[in-house]
């Protein structure tokens, strides 16, 4: 039986200035409803100059923090150029100073997703996490790809992990799924001790399907489908 409970949630604040889809909105509401603390923002897959990347509003208004990605950046940026693995993520933190304790992470690497927020050491505590799931893995498996610290993503159906398995990790260190975007591309966390002004929901709840890429029969079934083998985390 339904619970009535689900991703809209979140999906009526959503709102576009920089964001790739809506997610400029819904990091505002969040914060509207929790408040701010250090207002210190960590995001890797930033883009390039910051383009359609998650953080770029909030650094408009004043916050700071550690942007990255892999690709090389145009000048002037502030995002740094760092192809990011489980190995050396926190050797970054600790590099460009990233405090314990911090208001957003936001990861969308398209690759290595699920295994760099698990190798992330537990003693940073971002208080809002959002992350891209692969929706085309469906609502209940815990699957990712398997890891390869060289992996670069082929524009195939081939990457990142499921919603199941990234809530794995998050809802074991103390945060709360409380939806994804109406696309099915991004995830939002809050940590427990947190969360306001939203429910928290199962994956059940939370799962939305992808909105994008190929569409088989008049329904939308993501990127390119790939044989490649999945694991089971």
């Amino acid at each position: 039986m339904s619970t009535g409970r689900s991703s809209a949630q979140i999906q009526r604040h959503e709102a576009r200035t920089f964001s790739q889809n809506g997610e400029d909105g819904v990091i505002a509401a969040i914060f509207d409803a929790i408040g701010t603390t250090n207002r210190f923002v960590v995001e890797f897959g930033a883009g390039v100059g910051g383009e359609e990347c998650n953080t770029r509003l909030l650094i408009e208004q004043g916050w700071t923090g550690l942007r990255m990605d892999g690709v090389e950046q145009p000048e002037p940026t502030d995002v740094r150029q760092e192809f990011i693995t489980a190995e050396n993520i926190n050797d970054l933190f600790t590099t460009y100073d990233v405090p314990d304790e911090f208001d957003l992470l936001s990861i969308d690497i398209d690759s290595n997703d699920y295994w760099i927020l698990r190798a992330i050491e537990e003693r940073y505590r971002p208080r809002v996490i959002v992350m891209e799931y692969n929706a085309s893995l469906g609502p209940t498996a815990r699957t990712t790809i398997p890891y390869d610290p060289t992996y670069v993503w082929d524009v195939s159906s081939y990457y990142g992990a499921s919603l199941a398995a990234l809530a794995s990790v998050a809802t074991a260190r103390g945060y709360s799924l409380i939806g994804c975007e109406h696309l099915g591309i991004n995830c939002f966390f809050v940590r427990d001790d947190c969360l306001s002004g939203f429910e928290s929901l199962t994956v059940e709840e939370a799962f939305v399907p992808p909105g994008y890429g190929i569409v088989r029969d008049g329904v939308h079934i993501g990127f390119s489908p790939s044989d490649r083998p999945l694991v089971e985390v």
